[in-house]
């Protein structure tokens, strides 16, 4: 299923594979000046792929890895004849080898399914890229993986976020996530004087530091709460019941992938197994 919205000179998809019982997850793809930031999943690239037909596209640039941010990848590579698709350098053995690189949990085969290869170009932290009307800043923003990226337009104050800020009051974390990485990352952004924040998924945000700035804030709060009860002797399960509140459904449909635990093991710098 796709949706679209135009906002000024951006084009925004918003994709979503529909289960049994008509449940979906929504993530989002945005068009500006030729380039698609984003590809969203395999599952919704054919549609994504004739949405886009007679659109100009001269590149497309992949905020992370993710299986439902590179989906489209493949097919839109094949279709305009060798498309340029850029990512960091840490992506890039994603995109190449999906299947090998990136193993899926049975949720995210069910959710967004197997990305197919496709060849990416290397970016890195403060490059311009320049499209035919707007120059965009590279800025890496590390947390939610590894080779996460966003992108600003400064004469527009645009800023493309990926999924290093969605919005919302955290209560759980997908593991391979690093929780002080993302508070960092956060902080490179919220200085920037954006006007308008296009996440990975959820709403677009008119007052990004604002936005930003509460977030922070929330994340360090509940990293001090989660440090002091450690400090005091508490053990993990009673730190997670008592800040992260009781059981979520998306530790059960992750079968404990994205969980509460993780968040506070995260914040503790405890390992936890991708």
């Amino acid at each position: 299923m796709i949706k679209i919205r135009q906002y000024d000179e951006v084009v925004r998809f918003d994709l979503a594979h529909t289960l049994p019982g008509g449940w979906q997850y929504w993530t989002a793809a945005y068009l500006v000046d030729g380039m698609l930031v984003d590809t969203g999943c395999a599952y919704s690239a054919p549609e994504l792929a004739q949405m886009l037909v007679g659109k100009p596209l001269a590149r497309i640039l992949n905020t992370h890895s993710h299986e439902d941010h590179i989906g489209a990848n493949d097919l839109l590579q094949a279709q305009r004849g060798g498309l340029e698709i850029c990512a960091h350098p840490l992506a890039l053995q994603v995109l190449t080898d999906p299947r090998r690189a990136q193993p899926l949990h049975p949720y995210r085969r069910l959710f967004w399914g197997w990305p197919k290869p496709s060849q990416g170009h290397a970016i890195a932290d403060g490059l311009m890229i320049e499209t035919d009307h707007h120059r965009f800043h590279v800025i890496y923003t590390p947390g939610h993986s590894v080779d996460h990226l966003c992108l600003y337009e400064p004469e527009q104050g645009w800023l493309f976020t990926g999924d290093l800020f969605v919005g919302g009051k955290d209560r759980a974390l997908r593991a391979g996530c690093d929780i002080w990485q993302i508070i960092a990352s956060l902080k490179c952004v919220v200085n920037l004087p954006a006007t308008r924040l296009f996440p990975g998924s959820a709403q677009i945000r008119d007052k990004p530091r604002r936005e930003i700035q509460a977030k922070i804030h929330y994340l360090e709060d509940l990293g001090d709460r989660i440090l002091q009860l450690h400090y005091k002797g508490w053990a993990i399960q009673a730190i997670v019941r008592k800040v992260c509140g009781g059981p979520m459904w998306v530790e059960f449909v992750t079968l404990g992938h994205f969980s509460r635990q993780n968040l506070v093991l995260s914040y503790l710098g405890m390992d936890i197994d991708p």
